[in-house]
């Protein structure tokens, strides 16, 4: 072996980053990565701070406007930021918020009570990363302005004209040297505005996007209650108002919204100053802690449930309601891999105490709204226990017992599951091909009959009911619903392999929805992955080539000729016409194959696609289909 060449480390291996290098060299440990979503945050960002003037008192507009070329311009109506000279750097105040990491009025210095976004990084990041940056600023009857390049001062600050209106205006032009790709999607950030101002009632926040001409206001006087009427709209509700609560204790706010519908899902979306939860913390379990104690405390006093009866559980409670907490505090401590789980221990009893007193007392209002929900809960109950009963018949068994992995499974010889994948297969027929083509070491085959029902319109006990999707509880070995650890998970990857076409495309759907609904770990952490076979299958000179869209096949026939004769294009119906060795060429081999892993960017925005595409109700989906009908490609009719 050649001998390893050994490294100096001294002093001169020693680097130091100044000003806003350190953001430029490691852009991802700032805003997560250089994706798009990397990119979206940019703006997220610039915004918040005009929320956190909004949060103090001083703000009711902002505007935010794509350009043509995917720069952005975000303007308010707060204070302005301060323009005079820094006491301790003795440069103006503009210049060290845009070019100094930490530098703002969120570190306990009066600025801010209350304050989301990056904590006084974000406006220096986005300019860190910006190719140019201008800042104008409305403040003491003046109109002042700064450029930055690359997060540099190219101009120093100046007053450009008079005005005696305040504000602040940020334009930035994402860096093409740090981002992956500059192109703005409008109803990634429209989801996050529209979110924004629900959360913040009161406020306007405008969203233009110059580059197709369309242009939205988000404003809700409503607030988060408005929140729960938007995210329930396409859902069947079994009372008309949103229960809504509200309370003061020292320095935290707290707001909670909350309807049922008929399904039997619950969506509970919790936010710390505007800072999406998806991990919960405490103020989501002083939430449920007190709805659970109420509502069985209510049903006890009036004899809905008798003295011997149990006390409904908190999921039979929960089952079919969309609820929004909202609470601003302080000193939020975020636990979590991902920082989005607020630990304040004190949390839980505050949000416990106004809730329980509220809700108490809306209900002994409210008698007959009480009484629909309670009895909801109790049919819930008994399809629990139920589903208690059935879900025995899909935990795996112990070596005691001889109940064993369903027989249509092939599994694969691994037993490590970070390296076992399985394989969703439709039909028997691409089922058969795929056990004779797969690597038997780390590939399971599931063939799966049909297509499985649509668990949006079921509880779980009937769920339970359908073989195929005992079979897939099983295989998997992580349980379902509450009881599902993901820990317990026997394939790193769970690959959805259907046929390119329109009822391929429905079985994928319906297992989604099965995951996301009662297997939600699943996708979060991206386990989940769609198989991508090939649309078209070329033969040139006995040679067999392949495209998986027709631009992918025009490529391919410029490329190999394919205006000769002797070119035999073939348009694949559906998996059963690939033998095993074509299978394990195109779609199953690690190192040719193509996978599309499925995550959950916003969770609100999945609970609403798939409300829309699997709910009751009919009209939200037609009025989907009409406006997504021309981005449909490869339509088989």
């Amino acid at each position: 072996m050649p001998q390893e060449k050994k490294q100096t480390y001294d002093e001169n291996q020693i680097q130091i980053l100044e000003g806003l290098e350190a953001v430029r060299k490691r852009p991802g440990m700032y805003i997560g990565s250089t994706s798009l979503r990397g990119l979206h945050h940019l703006v997220y960002e610039i915004v918040d701070n005009s929320i956190d003037e909004a949060l103090a008192g001083y703000c009711d507009k902002i505007d935010v406007v794509i350009h043509e070329d995917n720069s952005v311009t975000v303007a308010d109506n707060g204070r302005g930021m301060p323009v005079g000279i820094h006491h301790k750097i003795k440069k103006p105040t503009v210049e060290v918020i845009m070019t100094i990491l930490h530098a703002g009025g969120k570190f306990g210095g009066g600025g801010y009570k209350v304050s989301g976004g990056l904590h006084g990084v974000g406006a220096s990041v986005v300019n860190a990363l910006s190719e140019i940056c201008e800042v104008e600023v409305k403040r003491e009857k003046h109109v002042w302005k700064q450029v930055f390049k690359r997060g540099k001062v190219a101009t120093g600050l100046e007053i450009i004209g008079d005005s005696e209106e305040h504000g602040t205006k940020i334009y930035f032009k994402p860096d093409k040297e740090i981002f992956d790709e500059v192109d703005f999607d409008y109803d990634m950030l429209s989801q996050r505005l529209r979110e924004l101002a629900f959360l913040n009632k009161g406020i306007a926040i405008t969203l233009k996007d110059e580059r197709s001409g369309k242009e939205e206001l988000f404003h809700y006087e409503g607030g988060i209650k408005s929140f729960v009427t938007y995210l329930n709209r396409n859902k069947q509700t079994i009372h008309k108002e949103p229960i809504y609560v509200e309370g003061i204790k020292g320095d935290y706010s707290v707001e909670i919204a909350f309807q049922y519908n008929n399904g039997y899902s619950e969506n509970i979306f919790s936010f710390a100053n505007n800072i999406d939860t998806i991990e919960g913390g405490t103020h989501l379990a002083g939430f449920k802690s007190a709805l659970t104690r109420v509502f069985n405390d209510y049903a006890k006093k009036f004899n809905i449930l008798k003295e011997n009866d149990k006390n409904l559980s908190g999921e039979d409670i929960r089952e079919g309601i969309t609820a929004v907490i909202s609470i601003k505090l302080v000193d939020p401590q975020f636990e979590g891999q991902t920082k989005t789980k607020l630990g304040n221990s004190e949390v839980r009893g505050i949000v416990d105490n106004i809730m329980a007193e509220s809700l108490s007392d809306f209900l002994q209002e409210n008698p007959q709204v009480a009484k629909t929900i309670i009895d909801k809960s109790l049919v819930a109950s008994r399809a629990r226990e139920a589903a208690r009963k059935a879900r025995e018949l899909t935990r795996r068994k112990t070596v005691l017992e001889n109940t064993s992995l369903p027989g249509k499974l092939a599994d694969c010889s691994s037993k490590d599951p970070s390296e076992c994948e399985i394989y969703l297969v439709e039909g028997d027929s691409a089922g058969g091909s795929a056990k004779q083509g797969r690597d038997r070491r780390f590939q399971a085959i599931l063939p799966l009959r049909g297509k499985i029902m649509n668990v949006e319109k079921q509880r779980l006990d009937k769920i339970l009911g359908y073989e195929e999707i005992r079979a897939m509880i099983t295989a998997f070995g992580a349980g379902i619903g509450k009881d599902f650890d993901i820990s317990k998970i026997r394939y790193n990857k769970i690959i959805i392999m259907t046929d390119a076409d329109v009822d391929g495309a429905h079985i994928r759907t319906l297992l989604l929805t099965f995951f996301y609904r009662y297997m939600r770990e699943l996708v979060e952490k991206c386990h989940v992955y769609i198989a991508q076979p090939p649309l078209y299958k070329v033969a040139k000179n006995k040679k067999d080539y392949y495209a998986y869209s027709d631009k992918e096949l025009d490529i391919l026939l410029n490329e190999i000729g394919g205006k000769n004769s002797n070119v035999n294009i073939q348009r694949y119906k559906g998996l059963g016409e690939m033998d095993s060795e074509q299978l394990w060429d195109t779609t199953m081999n690690p190192e040719t194959r193509t996978l599309i892993q499925v995550n959950v960017e916003d969770t609100i925005a999945a609970d609403e696609i798939f409300t829309i595409l699997m709910g009751d109700k009919v009209e939200p989906r037609k009025d989907f289909i009409i406006e997504n009908a021309k981005k449909v490609v490869n339509l088989d009719i």
